[in-house]
């Protein structure tokens, strides 16, 4: 799987983050960052939380 994120949608609140910090993270410059756009499959469940919790709904999941 991979993440995708529509950074034109993104707000960078950080509530992804709050949720998985080995794939999310909001740096001092105000924008969000993905550490790894392939993660392992045992982040499936917290990956499909954050992508429920962006109220943007910048985040998506896509199979591959």
């Amino acid at each position: 799987m991979r993440v995708v994120v529509d950074y034109d949608l993104c707000q960078s609140n950080a509530i992804c983050m709050g949720i998985l910090p080995e794939v999310f993270e909001v740096r001092d410059d105000g924008f969000m960052y993905v550490l790894d756009d392939h993660p392992s499959e045992q982040y499936r469940e917290k990956l499909l939380e954050c992508v429920r919790a962006c109220p943007t709904a910048a985040i998506s999941l896509a199979e591959e």
